[in-house]
């Protein structure tokens, strides 16, 4: 069983960073405001300038944490009533854009398209997508670079790209290790500039020898993390607790193949060894099924062109929440609410005491 932290994955933040999440609501609320004034009118922007304008004269008879969540749950609901689903598909070149690096584009006989990221002693490589996604689910198929991959990282990552000291991000990243090992899948969560949420997995399957899906669902509810469809990660939105949660911010997708041998294996203890170079991964039927900004009003996820539940589906299904479970039990080998280093005395950190009851309460599974 998971300590207690580890019941909110750690994110209750303290009253006082509660009581600075409030006094920064003038600012988020100007920043609806100005969103708002963009939408078409119609009876959804009427009714959240309604809210607004009330909000804005009784912030101060809301408790801090729930004065932040309605905010932010505002200002999502104002960019989604100007979301356009967009579904992707296609070549990878229509969705994505090289960066840099020795990138090379191989084409098979069917047409279709696989991007192989390289990485020697000079640089490495990397791509990302043509489009950002406010709210989305990810797929890609990727084969893990082979043999000695120490001290290299290949990644797929959706991060928000303006202020950084306020950045939302969703990492995978695994970790190259040496010749017969087992790869290492690390995941963690930025929302509001505050990451730390890393919890990382043993891949139960060789990633070098044949492709693998690698997904992200991010929608106003959850965050979900699939290899192979199966369930391994599940971050809830706690933000009626004072949880940060990546809502209102559009995220860009990127990938990429680096050098990362101070940390990756073994804590960087095994180095780099570049006679091995260059490294190769492969990345291929990359599909987006999410939400763009665009001038048009649209329900989120709900039109035409989406082509799945992503946007408001959650682990309902029986044998997904039991592969979730399994891989917590089986996988998972560091979860920071188990850190000894950073939760000496096992205990969360306090929750605003405003919104106590609240937390203790709806006390749940991460």
């Amino acid at each position: 069983m998971l300590p207690s932290c580890c019941r909110r994955d750690c994110e209750i933040e303290s009253s006082i960073q509660a009581w600075q999440r409030l006094r920064a609501s003038d600012a988020l609320l100007k920043r609806l405001h100005l969103t708002m004034a963009s939408l078409p009118l119609t009876h959804s922007s009427t009714s959240l300038t309604h809210s607004l304008h009330s909000l804005h004269h009784r912030p101060e008879a809301m408790a801090p944490a729930r004065a932040h969540h309605l905010l932010a749950c505002l200002l999502a609901s104002a960019l989604l009533a100007a979301a356009t689903p967009v579904t992707g598909g296609g070549l990878m070149t229509d969705q994505l854009e090289v960066l840099f690096g020795q990138t090379q584009l191989l084409n098979d006989s069917n047409g279709d398209q696989t991007i192989a990221l390289t990485l020697d002693r000079v640089m490495g490589s990397a791509f990302k997508s043509k489009t950002s996604y406010l709210f989305a689910r990810i797929d890609m198929d990727i084969k893990l670079v082979a043999d000695d991959s120490a001290g290299t990282v290949t990644t797929i990552y959706l991060i928000s790209e303006k202020d950084w000291n306020t950045h939302d991000e969703i990492d995978l990243e695994f970790l190259g290790n040496v010749t017969g090992q087992p790869y290492t899948l690390h995941t963690n969560i930025f929302a509001n500039g505050e990451g730390g949420r890393e919890v990382q997995y043993r891949l139960w399957f060789d990633p070098t020898q044949d492709f693998h899906t690698y997904s992200v669902i991010w929608n106003p509810d959850e965050i979900l993390i699939l290899v192979d469809n199966m369930p391994i990660r599940q971050f809830k939105n706690h933000l009626d607790s004072g949880v940060p949660f990546p809502i209102y911010q559009p995220m860009r997708l990127f990938g990429c193949l680096w050098d990362a041998d101070d940390w990756a294996t073994e804590g960087g203890r095994i180095k780099t060894d570049w006679s091995q170079a260059p490294f190769v991964a492969y990345f291929r039927n990359y599909t987006a099924d999410g939400c763009v900004p665009s001038s048009y009003a649209w329900v989120c996820g709900q039109g035409p062109a989406s082509s799945s539940d992503w946007f408001d589906r959650g682990l309902d299904d029986v044998k997904q929440q039991q592969q979730l479970r399994e891989a917590q039990d089986k996988y998972m080998i560091y979860n920071y609410c188990n850190d000894p280093k950073r939760f000496p005395d096992d205990t969360p950190p306090a929750p605003d005491q405003l919104g106590i009851m609240r937390y203790l309460k709806n006390m749940g599974p991460e």
